[in-house]
């Protein structure tokens, strides 16, 4: 049986971690570099790097820091945030990032997941997708895009499977309802696009405690978990949420 994966964000403004609730009053919790190591230590699976305000003020991402952290860190590391370029895609995976998340950049121009795809595989090529309900759109679900600042006309299931078809790998999937809140994710939106698409989908908003990733990681049938404020409040550690996932039957990485 296919382990489970646990991924810790590092949501990243001006070179320091921050965190909000759903996209507003984010507060600076740390180097991004030494938490990154702390959480590799921890034994997280995977580590994604989002830098939220790069696409809103029209610049690519930041590879000294990227080089940084993945000299640190010895585990897949996806970098998002500004990517807009097939040289932004190379210069990240240059910097030590083995994927790169593409979100405002993809919907704004979908051949960049095409592109992306032919020439550093679907493997590299993950769609970050923010989405809110609405009940106007088919699946109950709008996309958002440049850190959910901008409502596009776009339903959520809808871009999920063209960026699938167009190369896409994998996608982190969030919910900006449910972000930040640590009330639990947002099953319907996750269990809804997981069916949709063949690739591994990683929920993403709203993990407070062990319940939440057992609930999406089974009935949300994603692939992956991702967490932030659960681990980053200094509440629970990677290794806690393991353990109490594996006595509930979820298959993890000890």
């Amino acid at each position: 049986m296919l382990k489970k994966r646990i991924i810790v964000c590092l949501d990243v403004k001006d070179g320091r971690t921050t965190k909000g609730v759903k996209f507003q009053n984010n507060l600076d919790i740390g180097d991004p570099v030494e938490m990154a190591e702390e959480y590799y230590r921890q034994g997280v699976d995977e580590l994604v790097f989002y830098d939220i305000i790069a696409s809103a003020r029209g610049r690519g991402p930041i590879l000294d820091l990227i080089s940084r952290v993945a000299s640190k860190v010895f585990i897949p590391f996806c970098v998002g945030g500004g990517i807009g370029t097939l040289d932004d895609i190379r210069s990240t995976i240059l910097a030590g990032a083995e994927k790169v998340s593409l979100n405002s950049q993809a919907v704004k121009n979908p051949d960049l997941i095409r592109e992306g795809a032919r020439v550093f595989g679907n493997q590299c090529i993950v769609l970050g997708m923010d989405a809110a309900r609405d009940s106007s759109f088919p699946s109950g679900y709008r996309v958002y895009i440049n850190g959910g600042r901008i409502a596009m006309d776009l339903d959520a299931r809808e871009w999920a499977i063209r960026a699938v078809e167009l190369g896409a790998g994998e996608i982190v999937l969030n919910s900006m309802d449910a972000d930040g809140t640590r009330d639990g994710y947002e099953i319907n939106l996750t269990k809804m696009i997981s069916e949709a698409v063949p690739v591994p989908v990683i929920a993403s908003g709203g993990g407070g405690k062990p319940e939440h990733l057992v609930k999406v990681l089974s009935d949300g049938k994603a692939d992956a978990a991702l967490i932030a404020s659960m681990v980053h409040s200094g509440e629970y550690t990677v290794g806690t949420i393991k353990k109490a996932l594996d006595e509930a039957g979820v298959p993890v990485r000890l």
